[in-house]
């Protein structure tokens, strides 16, 4: 009689939100350790939206909406960046009416709606025992709610902000910070070449990890961030002192995306808002650098300094993972993959102090994660700010409650 090898268990897996590099590495590590020890692994494509849009219809093709994994398929986009699973900012628990699925139409007909029931329904026609999102707050927010729903779920980290709380690391973020040193470095002979400002807006929407550390590693002489509202006169007079100091007469600023003037809020490129109640984000930068070169005159003997203006954007967050986003992922998709071994679930899986190690998946929920200006940001100097390097973790800027 022939020996059948039966299958202990389907996990889902799925990323959500912005694309960063590290995320295929994460789905390679869960994938190739799942079949191992004989799980059947299943990713369900474009985030929670994939989830929602099924049909639950034996006939008809879902090949858009789940795929399954196997190795020849996760070693070929292991190295890579961005997802191939696809990734959208799909809120299942807060649909538009105009977002709903066409098979649900009829039974879906407030302005918002929850399909939560749908999702379920979904996860059970799979067969998915354990369930790993990957994602920002946001995406696993909503992991926070299907494990309160009764799904077995193990959430990983991801984003380059770096600000999902409890973890010192979140997926993305190295090679966003190797990025933004690195074109800072391209754009600085420009800068130099002309003598300007050189004002570079960079993500970080609620927190200013990634401004702050490239400006620490030395890539910038000042930065402005989202915990802390700014003084554009005081930026100016600072960027004037740095260009005046420098050799070839120029001076670099890192601005946070979230960051604000001293009276100011968030500047948005529209009013439109996706299913997180986020606004997109957008011309900071540009502000920043007309107001710096207008009140450059009263700060350099009356003439004004030119600026290069520039959003590194997409930039930072293309192109293949940097050594440590090669590395935590591969760690993290086998840290989900020991909790479910064990049987342990509604966890997320962390850095801390160097250490991996994981916590209940409400932290996600229940704190925020941002600078904390008091203990590294000089307010007067509008830059990093540190009184002892000794026993602090790699990023400095730790998961702090």
């Amino acid at each position: 009689m022939a020996k059948v090898n039966k299958i202990k268990g389907v996990i889902g897996i799925l990323t959500g939100g912005g694309d960063v590099p590290g995320l295929n590495p994460a789905i390679r590590a869960v994938t190739i350790r799942a079949l191992r020890e004989g799980y059947k692994v299943i990713g369900l494509r474009k985030g929670w939206g994939g989830v929602v849009d099924m049909q639950r219809k034996p006939k008809v093709d879902e090949g858009e909406h789940y795929i399954e994994l196997n190795e020849d398929i996760v070693n070929k986009a292991g190295r890579t960046g961005g997802t191939f699973l696809h990734s959208t900012r799909t809120r299942p628990s807060h649909i538009p009416k105009d977002r709903v699925p066409d098979h649900l139409k009829e039974q879906y007909t407030d302005e918002v709606n929850d399909l939560t029931p749908e999702v379920l329904k979904n996860l059970d026609y799979l067969g998915i025992d354990y369930l790993i999102p990957i994602g920002g707050d946001d995406t696993i927010s909503y992991g926070v709610r299907l494990y309160q729903e009764g799904v077995n779920v193990v959430a990983i980290p991801k984003t380059m902000d770096n600000d999902v709380p409890g973890t010192d690391y979140c997926i993305g973020f190295s090679t966003c910070i190797t990025r933004t040193i690195m074109m800072t470095n391209i754009l600085r002979t420009s800068a130099g070449s002309h003598e300007r400002f050189l004002v570079l807006e960079v993500f970080g929407r609620y927190a200013g990890f990634t401004a702050m550390l490239p400006t620490m590693a030395g890539a910038a002489n000042r930065c402005v961030i989202p915990e802390h509202k700014f003084d554009i006169e005081h930026l100016t007079e600072l960027l004037t002192e740095d260009r005046k100091k420098n050799p070839s007469n120029y001076s670099v600023v890192l601005v946070s995306e979230g960051a604000m003037f001293k009276g100011g809020e968030m500047v948005f490129e529209n009013s439109q808002k996706d299913m997180y109640g986020h606004a997109k984000l957008g011309g900071i930068g540009d502000l920043v650098s007309q107001r710096v070169k207008e009140i450059s005159p009263k700060f350099n003997k009356g003439r004004k300094v030119n600026v290069i203006n520039q959003k590194l954007g997409y930039l930072v967050r293309g192109g293949d993972p940097d050594s440590i986003d090669s590395i935590v992922p591969m760690a993290y998709g086998n840290l989900a993959l020991d909790l479910i071994l064990q049987g342990v679930h509604g966890r997320l899986v962390v850095l801390q102090n160097g250490r991996y190690d994981n916590l209940p998946i409400e932290v996600v929920t229940s704190n925020t994660k941002k600078v904390n200006v008091d203990k590294h940001y000089n307010i007067e100097r509008l830059r990093p700010y540190y009184k002892s390097f000794e026993m602090k973790p790699l990023f400095l800027m730790t998961s702090e409650f």
